[in-house]
């Protein structure tokens, strides 16, 4: 993928894009908005659920060794992955030893994380998604948008061509009568679904919350998918990142109230599953969990940026970023998109990447994130907490960047007075030759500066840049005594300064 800047121009021009990305989004802010409205402390809810996910980083080793004793003791089969490469691998293994060529699976971001997917395909294992939205994404060939609902970036009228076109090539074709109406959609993903789930051997899944204290895995959906994958197959295997661990039961309190708000605009998922290792007779009779770490241990190790670990994937701060509302999330070349993709992505990753590093640049910092994360993840912190090491990296670069000459220019003329005063008087003369040929004007009357050439092109082609003031503020001071001395017609020039 390109750097941000590069993507996200690309995904500007895309109109209907922009549509479906405006509608959708404004559609869950608004459901969101309502049920949240009902929560008579919602404040003291979020302090709630921040606190429970703090504590459980806190004690991160403590909490994982409990867990992994938990689940053992219940029948499951626990399996550590540093990285992407090892999970994969454990779940193919796992796979292999049944002699299975497909997996169904339930919507995991981290499993999309480690791409495992392709993985299995590589060794001849077809994964399928059974989320309806999932579904979609994989049918069509792409990759998934939004966190909460994969395929938003999408209208119903592409859906059905995608269903008539892709589904009979991967399982039961979509009926020849097939309409864009969502609950015929929904109609024919299911009875896509059915004989898949009805054969599926071996099940893949995530798990929203991990329980230290009883070894239980949480996962929470709308469209029953999910209930279908984890109790039918013989085999269920779990994908969980070591961040998902709280420590007891008692603390999935404050989460299971937050997230369904925040992420759906519902008061209840219409799915909560929990599961605690092996039932006899009950669901999968062989249970494996595969905890991975994959860059998390180094976002913890970041003191500032270690709060990006507390993410219940609500998606929320997408659903509200102004800029992830304009550009998709494909613009952000991550399965972790909008806001909270800007941060998780450099933290877990590191720098150096130049498409990495251009992601904590993809905000306004307007702050509308934080305002709705659920756990009070300061997100416009991390974002210039994650500037500031951008813009370290490359301190020791040879050949500086062009903002690090100008910064510097800025520096060494701020530092002198006289610097300062020249600096000024050759604004003003700027200014005046600005307000007397400039076209386009302020509200009060003063000229802007116009579309500057070469690099500050950057800036002024899509905002306007004022014309520096024909008088600084020291010498207006001088020449007015501090104001005192100034008469109506002398404030008047003053005016826009």
């Amino acid at each position: 993928m390109p750097p941000f800047p590069t993507a996200a121009r690309q995904a500007l021009a895309d109109t209907q894009l922009r549509h479906n990305l405006a509608h959708a989004t404004g559609t869950i802010r608004a459901k969101r908005a309502k049920v949240v409205g009902e929560v008579e402390h919602w404040e003291d809810l979020r302090l709630a659920g921040a606190a429970v996910k703090a504590r459980a980083l806190a004690d991160l080793e403590t909490n994982l060794v409990r867990l992994e004793e938990s689940l053992t003791a219940q029948g499951a089969t626990v399996h550590w992955a540093r990285d992407a490469a090892e999970a994969c691998e454990v779940v193919a293994r796992v796979a292999r030893s049944h002699d299975v060529d497909e997996v169904v699976k339930v919507k995991s971001m981290a499993t999309q994380e480690i791409e495992l997917n392709e993985a299995l395909q590589a060794q001849g294992i077809a994964a399928w998604e059974t989320d309806l939205a999932e579904l979609i994404v994989q049918l069509g060939d792409d990759l998934p948008s939004h966190i909460l609902v994969p395929a938003i970036h999408r209208n119903r009228a592409e859906i059905r061509e995608i269903f008539r076109s892709k589904m009979s090539a991967a399982g039961k074709p979509a009926p020849d009568d097939l309409t864009d109406e969502p609950a015929v959609l929904a109609g024919a993903a299911r009875q896509h679904l059915r004989e898949k789930f009805l054969r599926a051997k071996v099940a893949v899944s995530g798990a929203n919350f991990a329980v230290a204290e009883t070894g239980t895995l949480v996962v929470v959906e709308s469209e029953g998918n999910g209930r279908m994958c984890l109790t039918l197959p013989e085999v269920l295997i779990s994908v969980v990142g070591i961040e998902k661990v709280v420590p007891t039961f008692a603390e999935l309190d404050p989460l299971l109230r937050l997230l369904p708000r925040s992420s759906t605009g519902e008061r209840m998922n219409p799915y909560t599953s929990m599961w605690t290792g092996v039932t006899p007779g009950d669901g999968p009779q062989e249970v494996h969990v595969v905890l991975v770490d994959n860059g998390r241990t180094r976002a913890l190790a970041d003191e500032v940026g270690r709060q990006a670990l507390r993410c219940i994937r609500c998606s929320a701060c997408l659903n509200v970023c102004p800029v992830y509302e304009r550009t998709g999330g494909h613009a952000y070349g991550s399965v972790y998109p909008g806001p909270i993709g800007a941060i998780l992505n450099p933290l877990m990753r590191g720098q150096g990447d130049p498409q990495v590093d251009s992601l904590p640049y993809a905000s306004s910092l307007c702050g509308a994130c934080f305002e709705v994360c659920p756990v009070r993840i300061d997100i416009p912190e991390v974002l210039v907490h994650l500037r500031s090491k951008v813009v370290d990296a490359h301190r020791e670069d040879r050949v500086p960047k062009a903002e690090a000459v100008a910064m510097k220019g800025t520096a060494w003329a701020f530092t002198d007075a006289r610097r300062l005063a020249a600096g000024e008087r050759l604004s003003g003369l700027a200014g005046r030759v600005l307000t007397r040929v400039g076209k386009a004007r302020l509200p009060g009357g003063r000229a802007t500066a116009g579309r500057l050439p070469g690099p500050g092109a950057a800036w002024t082609g899509a905002r306007d840049l004022p014309a520096p003031p024909r008088e600084s503020f020291r010498a207006w001071w001088r020449r007015t005594d501090g104001g005192r001395a100034e008469g109506p017609e002398q404030s008047e020039q003053k005016g826009g300064e």
